[in-house]
């Protein structure tokens, strides 16, 4: 089991296949094209950090998903306000999933973490969900408190093992696993969590 990698995730890149487009160039496309998919993701994520955002979109979009990306939102007002923070409450609640892209930096943003506290009480526990990155070559170190949600990683092999004991064998993919409930654990494949 692993955590998604920067170096993986900027693979999904469209940008990358595409290099004579920029960033927000590629971003917006991911905008116009979206009213054709079903299920719709509200993905919570540091404004900043533009080439996660463009993979994780990539990386969603592989699964026939609608992602709704705030600040790519015309309805927004220009400047940070009130009105922002109603609308993104709005949003969460109108999507079906709501994905927080855990990078270090949005761990500790307070727009984040507020979004993740509206994200668990719109959607905890069966459409909320971790996409925590990794540093490449380090180990996610997350927060405590995201120990609570489900969260997304990508299996290398068929053996899949949790605090060293056995838990299953899975195919090779990416699936959702959720916190440990009563001694068990339920883990699905990303697909089948998308179309729930």
């Amino acid at each position: 089991m692993s955590f998604i990698s920067d170096s993986q995730l900027r693979s999904y890149r469209k940008s990358v296949q595409l290099s004579y487009k920029t960033l927000n160039e590629s971003l917006r496309e991911f905008k116009a094209e979206s009213k054709y998919f079903k299920t719709k993701i509200f993905l919570s994520h540091k404004h900043d950090e533009l080439e996660h955002l463009e993979g994780a979109i990539s990386f969603l979009k592989n699964h026939g998903v609608e992602v709704y990306v705030d600040w790519l939102d015309d309805g927004m007002p220009k400047t940070t306000s009130g009105v922002t923070a109603v609308r993104i409450k709005e949003k969460i609640k109108e999507n079906d999933k709501f994905i927080f892209l855990a990078t270090e930096a949005a761990i500790n943003s307070k727009w984040c973490n507020w979004e993740l506290g509206l994200g668990d009480a719109a959607k905890y526990i069966n459409n909320i969900a971790i996409l925590p990155i990794r540093k490449d070559n380090i180990e996610f170190s997350g927060s405590e408190y995201l120990q609570i949600y489900p969260y997304i990683v990508h299996y290398d092999d068929y053996k899949y093992e949790l605090d060293g004991d056995l838990f299953g064998y899975w195919k090779p993919g990416t699936y959702v696993v959720f916190p440990k409930s009563k001694g068990n654990e339920r883990v699905i494949s990303l697909s089948d969590w998308l179309k729930s």
